[in-house]
């Protein structure tokens, strides 16, 4: 997900994954693209790590906010994450909530969790893709949208942090439908009018 928006950042990204070396493969990648400005978490994953548990993706996340805490006050955090259950047809979070949510509960105050980019899938039909945008605060969404744009991608803002419940189905949904149409990962949501 993170190679979803490749362009010329004008903010300063760190990419965290649970493995480090991936993270840091990510962003030699993105610099390779021209996005200077990316470094990475390496030295935060390493309480993130182990487990299958299809839960462990909120879980990580979770952990990692933990272990920076106030760093993280005052940041923008992109949340990527579908949550999905161990038999990938559903959420692993409680209903009513979102993974988003739950990220910005256990931040510190003044994180701004904006959800995005949990349901793009590569490129599809040479389109210019769709990036659904959800989060408390005009200010953050901004910053977001301004990284997404940065990628050659169309920000679409859907709305407050509680819609990410909605991107977080729509992911599933996604997700589902990949293997019965033959869509390979090579696919994406797009609003046309």
């Amino acid at each position: 997900m993170g190679t979803a928006s490749t362009g010329s950042w004008g903010h300063s990204v760190t990419v965290v994954d649970r493995d480090p070396e991936e993270a840091e493969q990510l962003v030699e990648e993105l610099r390779g693209r021209g996005s200077r400005n990316c470094r990475s978490g390496r030295t935060w994953c390493g309480a993130a790590q182990g487990g299958d548990d299809r839960r462990d993706v909120l879980s990580r996340a979770l952990e990692i906010a933990r272990d920076l805490g106030d760093r993280l006050a005052g940041k923008v955090v992109v949340d990527i994450a579908n949550p999905l259950n161990q038999t990938f047809e559903g959420l692993a979070t409680a209903p009513g909530t979102s993974a988003a949510e739950e990220l910005a509960e256990s931040a510190p105050s003044g994180t701004r969790v904006v959800k995005a980019f949990n349901i793009i899938e590569g490129q599809a039909a040479g389109q210019r893709l769709d990036v659904f945008l959800a989060g408390d605060g005009d200010g953050a969404k901004e910053t977001v949208a301004q990284l997404v744009r940065g990628g050659g991608l169309r920000a679409i803002d859907v709305g407050p942090l509680e819609r990410t419940r909605h991107l977080e189905g729509l992911g599933v949904l996604g997700l589902a439908l990949q293997q019965p149409l033959g869509l390979k990962f090579q696919s994406a949501c797009k609003l046309i009018s």
